[in-house]
């Protein structure tokens, strides 16, 4: 979901894609950290009028908008879409929707559905008195309905599934994710890491801890997707990130971002991402 926006310190001025001879020199020792990404999801709704499910709506727009910058149509309509049983699950299920707009051939793996509990992440955070809840289940089930009314089916043998896709999105864990991986989480990242088909990870690298990026050993310790979406601005574990980087969403009021000193990059038209670089030194 969208978390936040990039400090204002370090706003893009101007819309580019970057090249190795040009990146803007923003540390992403500066990035915003999970805790204040959580309570910016939690003053949107208190303070800005946002609903979670509004919310997610966006997120998933922009992810379904990189995935058709990073894979276009004509590199395969075969998309794999694994989802986490919270909200960043939710996103990938929404972008699920909108890639069966597109003309891709979505499927989604959703192996432990969301349920209408506070946090399913493992283990839940020490305080979560400033983070929002979930989805309902309900509201879960409505986007299931939503995809089985585009025909997009909901896949069961993940290894077939995994071996026949063109893209894969991977929309397991987001920025609340503090490890280790449970079951039967470790072996499907296990699965994505040895796999040979191109990713595109959801605000995080699923296993990836938001600060230390990936583990230091089992699922996860070498998994490094080709193309992550931040929603909206880096986490800190991206300065370990090698890959196409995009950042995605355009929606902060002037008082939620004076609030945390954030500043949105300027995003022409009616884009709703915008690809930044990430050198060896971690900068954008």
């Amino acid at each position: 979901m969208f978390r936040s926006a990039l400090p204002r310190r370090f706003s893009l001025p101007t819309f580019r894609r970057y090249t190795q001879a040009t990146k803007m020199s923003l540390k992403y020792s500066q990035a915003i950290s999970a805790k204040d990404a959580a309570s910016l999801d939690k003053d949107l709704m208190e303070m800005g009028g946002w609903s979670l499910d509004q919310l997610m709506e966006l997120a998933g727009l922009s992810v379904s908008q990189a995935v058709w910058k990073v894979h276009p149509l004509s590199a395969g309509k075969n998309v794999l879409v694994v989802c986490g049983p919270g909200n960043n699950g939710g996103d990938g299920l929404v972008a699920a929707r909108h890639l069966a707009q597109y003309g891709y051939k979505p499927s989604v793996y959703y192996p432990k559905e969301g349920k209408n509990e506070l946090y399913q992440v493992n283990p839940p955070p020490k305080d979560s008195s400033n983070i929002p809840p979930n989805l309902t289940s309900d509201h879960f089930k409505r986007l299931k309905i939503q995809l089985q009314n585009l025909s997009v089916p909901f896949i069961t043998d993940f290894s077939t599934a995994l071996k026949e896709t063109h893209f894969l999105v991977d929309a397991i864990f987001g920025f609340s994710f503090g490890g280790p991986l449970r079951d039967p989480f470790g072996p499907i990242v296990s699965q994505i890491e040895a796999a040979s088909v191109p990713v595109l990870s959801v605000d995080a690298p699923s296993s990836w801890d938001i600060q230390s990026g990936t583990p230091k050993e089992g699922p996860g310790a070498k998994f490094m997707p080709q193309a992550l979406i931040s929603l909206t601005a880096p986490k800190p574990c991206v300065k370990f990130y090698q890959g196409r980087h995009f950042i995605g969403g355009r929606f902060l009021s002037r008082d939620i971002t004076d609030k945390y000193g954030l500043d949105l990059p300027p995003y022409p038209g009616i884009e709703q991402v915008l690809e930044v670089g990430v050198d060896a030194e971690g900068r954008l």
